[in-house]
């Protein structure tokens, strides 16, 4: 069958999530298969509706890929977010860079996409077919002298690269085959827009010159770090999740289960306060400080407009999380499809201790401004008044009187306390956090001795290694060793470790090793003096990623696959945290 007679859009399904590629600007993304194909994109913004949705079963798909067999490789430019595939084929090794052009526009994202072979000719299948709308509205496309443009839905297309593609009579798609001469190049570029597109079309030379350069100064070395080529990933990731608003989302994705077929499918395209306070705090200590700045503006800004009604979730321009409702999409396998995200809903105490932190990092460093002393003032009020409410936690389960989101609240208050200018709260504030401290101990020590999730439920919590991590009570208090130990012993198997038992089956059945609790795992006993182990623990998880070097929520230990949304941001900010704190062998984690 020749090209008009093929549904294109069809014929490149979904792969295992360690496969999949990222590319960002910071006001949206893209997941790229090793096929070249771009399988997830919204626009204009990340929480928009998606134009490609190949990932969760819908139609859509931008796919470059070589002709004839192929053996998949690539990795990432360093220190950026710019992708190159690299195949190598029956004739010789071809590769295709990818990114999304910088500096990034709100309203208009710009595909880059440049073919390389390398020493042979290259056979080259190209294939662009958008479906706006989560794949609701197929494009229309008309060829206007060397650019094809279109509209899916409410959004402006233009393709430069393909003015020789022909049109699908099925599907819409357009498709091509090219040859590109060994040493030679060929640039794609797509622009998509929820404005008419207007003036000339983007030049791929200036285009490509520009992202190289905005992503040199974004990135700093990190050569302090005992891991610098993955440090600098993981703040390129942070940084290319990060918007003009501040806002960081907590991933690129939405409804990729975390296990299969048992309904744990979520939308992460919104920025999660505790999330965004992780970033944060590992850019403070690896010394690159624009990512503090940008998540101590967008925490601010959220508690000087909610104060006490602070969300845990927000849309990335500030406003609410829609609720949460189904697409009536197939979904990923094993998974099925969400938009939307309840929590934002639930009360959730620790953000506040956690935004604490933040600012306490920013003052320690005098970056801490007026308006963010005043949202410190919000936060710690805001304490004041609901420290003893039932909150849904870190997890965001029932309502409980989580003893994590207690001490992070005591450890947030002690460390704002160490740096409010005269006449400050800081007497006041430690009071407070003393006061939060002897009643979690008084209601949640467990008879051996050890912190416990709440006064009503006597097992072990991850999130409780949290409290002498950062501050609530010190390093050598008897209760931060004991739970350490327990948790050591019973949530944790061959340096991987996992929130909480669910029931009584084996921990890596109930569900995946929690990537985020490795990293905490390892400043933990970073903390205690441990530091092979606390190496132990950062080698382990930093290997739980695919090729591309990309961390999800969940890591499947007996089929070493990635679960859950990708890439997850508080991850990959925790392995940032590591990599710096670990390389300091004579200072605590705090």
């Amino acid at each position: 069958m020749g090209p008009r007679s093929v549904n294109q859009t069809l014929a490149y399904p979904p792969h295992v999530l360690r496969d999949y590629a990222v590319v960002a600007d910071g006001e949206r993304g893209a997941l790229i298969g090793p096929r070249g194909d771009i399988a997830w994109m919204c626009a204009p913004r990340w929480d928009s509706e998606a134009l490609f949705c190949a990932l969760i079963g819908g139609r859509g798909c931008y796919a470059v890929t070589p002709v004839g067999t192929f053996v998949w490789g690539g990795s990432y430019q360093d220190g950026t977010l710019i992708w190159r595939n690299r195949w190598v084929t029956q004739d010789g090794v071809v590769e295709c860079e990818d990114a999304l052009a910088l500096p990034a526009d709100p309203h208009r994202a710009v595909v880059l996409r440049r073919i390389l072979p390398r020493d042979a000719a290259a056979r080259m299948r190209i294939v662009l077919g958008p479906y706006a709308c989560f794949g609701r509205q197929q494009a229309r496309f008309a060829r206007q002298g060397e650019q094809w443009t279109g509209e899916a839905g409410p959004l402006h297309l233009r393709w430069s690269g393909a003015c020789a593609a022909g049109e699908s009579d099925v599907d819409g798609s357009l498709a091509h085959e090219l040859t590109v001469p060994a040493g030679g190049s060929h640039d794609l570029v797509l622009e998509i827009s929820d404005r008419p597109l207007r003036g000339t079309p983007v030049d791929a030379s200036r285009a490509w010159a520009a992202t190289r350069a905005a992503w040199e100064r974004a990135v700093p070395s990190l050569e302090s770090t005992i891991a610098p080529r993955d440090a600098r990933q993981a703040y390129a990731v942070l940084r290319g999740m990060t918007g003009a608003s501040g806002g960081m989302v907590a991933a690129a994705t939405t409804s990729l289960p975390e296990r299969a077929a048992e309904g744990r499918n979520y939308d992460y395209r919104y920025v999660w306060i505790r999330d965004q306070c992780y970033a944060g705090q590992a850019a403070a200590a690896t010394g690159a400080y624009p990512l503090l700045d940008e998540a101590v503006r967008f925490a601010s800004a959220r508690l000087h407009e909610d104060g006490p009604a602070l969300s845990p979730a927000y849309a990335v321009d500030g406003g609410a999380v829609p609720e949460q409702r189904p697409l009536d999409l197939p979904g990923y396998p094993g998974g099925f499809d969400v938009i939307g995200n309840r929590a934002a809903k639930q009360f959730q105490l620790d953000p506040f201790g956690e935004a604490l932190l933040l600012f306490s990092a920013a003052a320690r460093l005098g970056r801490l401004d007026v308006d963010g002393w005043r949202a410190a003032e919000i936060a710690a009020a805001a304490i004041g008044e609901r420290w003893r409410a039932p909150d849904a936690g870190i997890w965001e389960l029932d309502d409980r009187a989580w003893t994590h989101s207690r001490l992070i609240c005591a450890a947030g208050l002690r460390a704002i306390a160490l740096y409010a200018p005269p006449p400050g709260r800081a007497g006041q504030w430690a009071g407070l956090a003393d006061a939060i401290i002897a009643d979690t101990a008084a209601h949640a020590t467990h008879p051996s001795g050890r912190w416990q999730r709440s006064p009503d439920d006597p097992r072990l919590d991850a999130a409780l290694l949290f409290a002498p991590v950062r501050g609530a009570v010190p390093p050598d208090d008897p209760r931060s060793a004991l739970t350490l130990r327990a948790y050591l012993s019973e949530l944790t198997q061959e340096h991987y470790a996992y929130r909480f038992r669910h029931d009584e089956r084996p921990l890596n059945e109930a569900e995946g090793a929690f990537l985020l609790c490795g990293f905490l795992t390892a400043l933990a006993e970073h903390q205690q003096g441990h530091e092979l182990e606390a190496v132990r623990w950062f080698e382990r998880n930093r290997a739980a990623c695919g090729p591309p070097g990309l961390f999800a929520e969940e890591f499947d230990v007996p089929q070493r696959q990635l679960r859950g949304n990708l890439p997850q941001a508080f991850v990959h900010a925790l392995m940032l945290e590591c990599a710096a704190r670990l390389a300091d062998q004579t200072a605590p984690a705090r």
